[in-house]
């Protein structure tokens, strides 16, 4: 034999062996992805099928997602098994299940609105914003922060929670220049999110507990000749002003003092909120916003709420404090706490400058 046909015969040999190695190879891909990804697993994943997928595109979807292995094995096991029938949906899925399964639960259907997957609870907190909110829900259950912000876009569903709590929300529905319709409006609680709860049902929980709270005092703000929007809005500014209840019955005081004199309210909170960062100290820049929210430099309320105010804060509000004293200033130690309420701008200066030096 030449030396050329042992040549061939030998590159024959190693191109032989190479398929039937890469063949087994395939061959235990393949059946090692028509078992659950994951047996022992107990997590749920909510999983997205848009409507007029394919078996190729919803595979694709469900190996993203960490449910199969391969989208491609299970494109070709669901055609191999005749199942097509599959229908647009939101489903509640494991990596634990078989490909058999995923595909009959893909033909009986998903929900149309995401739903909790699992038992949880979502805490609000006092004083939080929505963009807190929507970063807590994310974390607590299967429902994703750009889900929730989306829905507080929705004018659709604000209309809908306008029918059903005209007296609560018919302020901020007519308000201009607003962020989020429902900033303010979540009250601060514990929810508990069911298995089947949907996200819409979660947000309007927590408007229902706001209506709840407010439902007193609706005839003693329209008596007060303010809106629930405006009681909202220095309920949110109180919170995050002051510490103690009386401080926040005194600070609200404040805020009423300038309101009657038309001067701005001039908190940092409402300057954080308008340039949408928290800052230690803000500069000359932050001052200048142009947002409306900004009520270092514009007079009045702004536009709504900048968090979600807890009971103690609206009510410190609807009952302010010394208002007669015609306290127009505060400041507060920051090592202690306690706040100083000043008349003018002059003795205000003197309070800062002399707590400025003692906290240095």
């Amino acid at each position: 034999m030449s030396m050329g046909h042992r040549i061939i015969i030998g590159v024959v040999s190693i191109l032989v062996v190479l398929v039937v190695v890469s063949g087994i190879g395939f061959y235990r891909y393949f059946k090692s992805a028509q078992k659950p990804l994951n047996a022992h697993s107990t997590q749920v994943v909510q999983v997205d099928i848009p409507m007029g997928a394919s078996t190729k595109k919803i595979g694709s979807i469900l190996q993203e997602k960490n449910i199969v292995k391969s989208g491609m094995v299970f494109n070709y096991f669901v055609k191999s098994r005749n199942f097509t029938a599959f229908r647009a949906g939101y489903y509640q899925l494991k990596s634990s299940m078989t490909l058999t399964q995923i595909a009959k639960q893909l033909e009986k259907g998903g929900s149309s609105e995401p739903i909790q997957s699992s038992k949880g609870k979502v805490l609000v907190r006092e004083g939080v914003q929505i963009k807190d909110i929507a970063t807590t829900i994310a974390a607590s259950t299967d429902f994703s922060k750009s889900e929730f912000l989306s829905l507080m876009k929705d004018q659709t569903f604000m209309n809908q929670l306008y029918k059903q709590y005209p007296q609560l929300l018919k302020s901020t529905m007519t308000s201009k220049h607003v962020r989020y319709k429902l900033e303010g409006y979540l009250y601060p609680a514990t929810y508990t999110v069911n298995k089947k709860m949907s996200l819409k049902q979660l947000v309007e929980q927590m408007v229902g507990a706001t209506n709840t709270e407010m439902r007193p005092y609706y005839k003693y703000i329209a008596k007060k000749k303010m809106t629930v929007q405006q009681v909202l809005t220095l309920s949110s500014l109180v919170e995050r002003e002051g510490v103690t209840n009386t401080d926040w019955r005194k600070i609200a005081g404040v805020f009423f003092n300038r309101i009657k004199q038309g001067m701005p309210l001039q908190s940092d909170i409402s300057v954080m909120y308008a340039i949408n960062k928290h800052k230690k100290n803000l500069s000359d820049s932050d001052l200048q916003s142009n947002s409306p929210y900004n009520l270092y430099k514009y007079a009045g309320y702004g536009p709504g709420p900048f968090n979600s105010p807890s009971s103690d804060s609206i009510k410190a509000v609807l009952k302010p404090l010394d208002e007669s004293k015609g306290y127009l200033y505060f400041v507060a130690n920051m090592k202690t706490g306690k706040i100083y309420y000043s008349k003018t701008l002059a003795e205000h200066n003197e309070k800062s400058a002399s707590l400025s030096s003692a906290n240095n």
